[in-house]
Order: structure tokens, then sequence, then C-alpha cells
């Protein structure tokens, strides 16, 4: 089996190549390593994947490069297309909201029409928990998601109806993951955990967006690429959620940290982002039907070995 896997130096992009490389599975891995933060975090993931094994192949490139793309699909007999590469963050695509575009909707049409090209039938998508935004809790995947309220909510949002227009037209098997904040190991800087987590070790104000009474369905890394990887069943068009089912304020987040860290955090207070949303909670009945999967780290947990595994 060969999977090509797009954002493999990406957080969870890298956690998925491991799992598969551990089944013995050919994965060939794309990144294009932009600097949206440290690259050298990037590429020590890269580093421990090809020491991992020698069934990893790495090629710098990007999906919005429809050249690059269609050598590759020459070259390569894939079983399967697993899209990581995506821009991400919320409230940077407020400031340059057509890199989300070209990445995240038109790399992925780039690589639906590859796959088209080249008959590769089975398709897989991490979405994201933002689409649910002023939706009813916990959040089913049956809920209407029209109204995104971040430029990179409405991207992913048109990624998913690209996705269902390829299966519809051309057969394309395709699972939609959305993802519930996710954190571990040497995780993305901009995310909250990772952080707030070098704020208080390192004594710096932490900044905290509203009172911090607003809440995440935190997911730890393992599970979210463990159901990625499930998703490569045949499904025909499926949307599912995967988050931990669990959420926690961020103060208990920080409460958690401090006790981890042994340390105060100096809070430095700001006004709740309008991009921002109060609360997520995944429903994830799908997900263990459809995939045999559920989470199985805690927040606590999950938290410590974040603080005890993360790069310094």
């Amino acid at each position: 089996m060969k999977i090509l896997l797009t954002g493999c130096a990406g957080f969870i992009g890298a956690k998925v190549a491991e799992l598969l490389l551990e089944k013995d599975v050919d994965v060939v891995g794309v990144d294009n390593l932009n600097d949206y933060y440290d690259p050298n975090l990037k590429l020590f993931r890269l580093k421990q994947l090809e020491q991992l094994s020698r069934k990893f192949t790495f090629l710098k490139g990007d999906i919005e490069d429809k050249a690059f793309l269609d050598a590759l699909f020459e070259k390569n007999k894939f079983d399967a297309v697993y899209n990581l590469a995506a821009r991400a963050g919320v409230r940077a695509s407020i400031d340059t909201p057509e890199i989300y575009i070209t990445t995240n909707v038109l790399g992925t049409l780039n690589l639906l029409n590859c796959m088209k090209r080249h008959g590769v039938k089975k398709f897989i998508l991490t979405s994201t928990s933002s689409l649910y935004a002023g939706q009813q809790m916990p959040f089913l995947e049956t809920l209407p998601v029209n109204e995104p309220i971040s430029p990179y909510a409405a991207s992913k949002k048109a990624a998913e109806m690209l996705c269902y227009t390829y299966h519809h037209l051309y057969g394309i098997d395709v699972s939609i993951l959305r993802c519930f904040t996710v954190y571990g190991p040497n995780g993305r800087p901009d995310m909250s955990p990772d952080k707030f987590m070098k704020c208080i070790a390192t004594g710096k104000p932490l900044p905290l967006y509203g009172d911090g009474s607003q809440s995440r369905d935190f997911t730890f890394v393992d599970d979210i690429a463990r159901g990625v990887i499930a998703a490569q069943k045949p499904l025909g068009y499926e949307v599912i959620n995967l988050g931990n089912e669990h959420p926690h304020t961020i103060n208990e987040m920080i409460a958690i940290l401090e006790n981890l860290l042994n340390k105060k955090a100096i809070i430095d207070h700001h006004p709740f982002n309008a991009s921002d949303m109060m609360h997520t909670f995944a429903n994830t009945d799908k997900a263990k039907q459809l995939l045999n999967w559920q989470p199985t780290i805690s927040l606590a947990e999950g938290l410590k070995k974040m603080v005890e595994g993360t790069l310094r």
C-alpha cells in the first residue's frame, strides 16, 4: 500500500505518518515547509520520520503547484490521498484570507483533479470544528454549517463541498474529519495548549482572550491520528467528528498546566475575539459506529504527555 500524505511535516500529519509507518505502509509525504510557524519544528518532525522507516519518502512541494502534483501522480500509484496540508489558524485567516483560499480550497481541488485523472479512489480531508459556530451542542455532523465566522472556517467549508462534488461526479470515496482542538507534544506553537505551557514555564505573560470561561473539546493528537487512519475504509461520502466528548474551559486548562509546571500563570487579558467560538463539544457517535473509534486520552493525561514530551 502507498499513501500520499500532504502536510506531513505538520503537527497532525507527522503523527499520522508515524502510525502509518508503524503499520509498514509506504508513505510519500509532501509539505511546503512554510513559515506560518518555525520551520525548524517541522524539520524536527521530518527527521524523526526519516529515522523511523525507510518507507517514508519526503518531497518538498506545494499542493497549489499543479505541475508538481501532476508529476507526482504520474510517478506513483497511490491507494489513497490524505490531505492534511492546510493553512490553519482562525485569527491569522482574518489578516491573510487569500492564502487560506489558495491552499485550503484550490489546493484541495488540485488534488481531487489529479485523483480523477489517475484513478485514485480514496480521499481523506481533515476539516475543523470551527464550522459549527452558533450551532447547538454537542455538535452533530448533520447540523447546518452555513455561517462560518472566519475565513479559515469558510475555506474548510468550501473544501468539503468540493469533495462532495467530486464524489458525486466521479465516484471518489471521501472521508471528511472535523477535528476538535488538537494538542500534544511538539504541537502548533500558535495553539493555546502549547503557547500557554511555554508562557507559564518561562514566566512570560499568557495572552488570554476573554475571561477564560470559553470551552474547547481538547483532543490528543494520537487519538486524532488513529481516527484519520481508520477513515481510509470505504465509506462513500461521510463527514465525521473526531473530538474528546469532554469539553474543558480555558481556565481549567491553565490550572492543570500550572499544577504540572508548579508555576503560576501571569495572565495578560485581551477582549474576546469575534472570530473565536465560545464553546466546542463533539458528538462522536458516528466515529464510534463507522470507524470503531473513540478518544482514549483525557485532558489531564494529555497535558502531562505534552509537558513531558515537548521539544525544548
